[in-house]
């Protein structure tokens, strides 16, 4: 009885919350070095620890055809030692020390992150001011041909020989053109990572690896004081590069529909179908957030229900805007149930797609997808790391690190006739990439070459 009746407080509570305008509050601390590198403090004691988020606002949508992959390589190189940390001391001396860290590369920025106790901050400040500005010093042909087949052999697991995992690559070039920054994926081709020579890597770090090009969120149990004299000490010797110019890019629409079929060595067919959409932040964006959930998010959702439960014809589906700085692409996948063809799903998500089209979903839905991005955005913040970055991600973006009021306002403001009028925009059946990937010489359960009943 006792259990339940907690159950019932806490679902009272949170309904007055999700009823409430929640209003967040981040204070930080923002401050611009004389080299350019801009530095984020947010003050969070309810742990006893410290993250550091470095943001070099560089991806593989700064790269140019024939000299692809920098970005990625440069986020392996970057563990492989500087000056004054031999190689394979970064890792261990962070971990003797408590500490963890990783990087990624996106189309639009590299990030590397320390979390560790508060105690081994001024540890962690040291490594990332010693790879920023003393990396090349260390950088040899050795290094870079080890790390160079480190990356050729990932992109044969994730890729290459992974079941669809040729999808990725297949969707970015048929969306955008080939002068576009988003044509190439990330990790870059085997003849361009082969064809890179140690001086086009170093160019490539000297223009974008650089304080003026970088932003530094440090969240959690510090001095805000303290810390920014530990920063000015790491990272003021570190000279300032070359001012880099904003990425322009072609204009990227498809004008007709185009249609694929791959065959791969998968067990079920699978169906993509991809559309370009408005960049993150932009209007439409939160929009089509909410529209995916409406479609595919979760067992209620109208595509689940009627493909996996009420038809079961498909083992899976889902729907996402894919949101980036420049352009965004809006996705609905299902995998096909033995014995079914990727045509009878197709023809399932065509009839929901026009449904929403024409009229507009019912305000239950709309706020249940609400609901559920507020209670994933509100998560978000209670681990520290995840706060500095999401902070560096508004600050690129935006120039706001305490954009969350802003962010969340775009969703809480939507109503059903908004989530009709971007179907209507945006996803309609001529300005599409439609990819069928099915087993090897299995064709026949491909998507028909073209809809039906357009």
């Amino acid at each position: 009885m006792k259990k339940i009746f907690t159950l019932f407080l806490f679902a009272l509570f949170s309904s007055q919350l999700f009823a409430q305008d929640v209003r967040l509050s981040l204070p930080y601390t923002r401050f611009v070095l004389p080299n350019g590198l801009n530095v984020i403090l947010h003050e969070d004691h309810s742990t006893p620890t410290v993250s550091v988020n470095v943001w070099y606002h560089v991806g593989s949508g700064h790269e140019k055809p024939g000299r692809t992959g920098f970005a990625h390589l440069f986020e392996h190189i970057m563990f492989e030692g500087s000056a004054n940390v031999p190689e394979g001391k970064f890792d261990q001396w962070l971990e003797a020390a408590g500490g963890d860290n990783n990087g990624s590369t996106t189309s639009d920025r590299t990030n590397y992150f320390e979390e560790m106790p508060s105690n081994a901050l001024e540890l962690a400040l040291f490594l990332e001011s010693d790879r920023m500005g003393y990396l090349l010093e260390t950088l040899s042909q050795e290094k870079l041909d080890g790390q160079r087949n480190v990356v050729k052999n990932e992109r044969r697991q994730s890729y290459e020989n992974r079941p669809y995992g040729l999808a990725s690559i297949v969707i970015t070039e048929n969306l955008y053109p080939p002068d576009h920054p988003y044509h190439w994926p990330t990790i870059g081709s085997m003849e361009d990572l082969s064809a890179a020579s140690l001086q086009d890597v170093k160019d490539f770090f000297t223009q974008y690896y650089v304080p003026n090009n970088a932003s530094m969120v440090i969240a959690g149990a510090i001095d805000p004081g303290q810390t920014r004299e530990l920063v000015e000490r790491w990272f003021g010797d570190v000279p300032r590069g070359a001012a880099v110019a904003p990425r322009g890019a072609p204009a990227a629409f498809l004008d007709s529909e185009k249609r694929m079929v791959m065959e791969d060595k998968v067990q079920l067919p699978r169906l993509y179908m991809c559309w370009i959409s408005p960049p993150i932040h932009a209007p439409g964006d939160a929009e089509l957030d909410v529209l995916s959930s409406v479609l595919a998010g979760g067992k209620n959702s109208r595509l689940f229900k009627r493909l996996v439960y009420d038809l079961q014809i498909a083992q899976d589906v889902s729907a996402f805007q894919s949101s980036s700085r420049l352009a965004s692409s809006f996705y609905v996948i299902a995998t096909a149930r033995s014995g079914h063809t990727l045509a009878e799903l197709e023809k399932v998500i065509q009839e929901e797609l026009t449904r929403i089209r024409l009229e507009p979903p019912t305000l239950r839905e709309v706020q249940r997808a609400i609901n559920q991005y507020e209670a994933s955005f509100l998560s978000r913040l209670e681990r520290v790391g995840t706060k500095a970055d999401i902070m560096n991600a508004y600050f690129m973006h935006t120039g706001n690190p305490d954009f969350f009021n802003e962010d969340l306002a775009r969703y809480k403001a939507l109503d059903p006739t908004d989530i009709r009028s971007v179907a209507q925009t945006y996803l309609v059946d001529n300005n599409r990439f439609v990819l069928s990937i099915v087993p090897q010489g299995k064709k026949e359960l491909a998507a028909h070459p073209t809809q039906e009943g357009k």
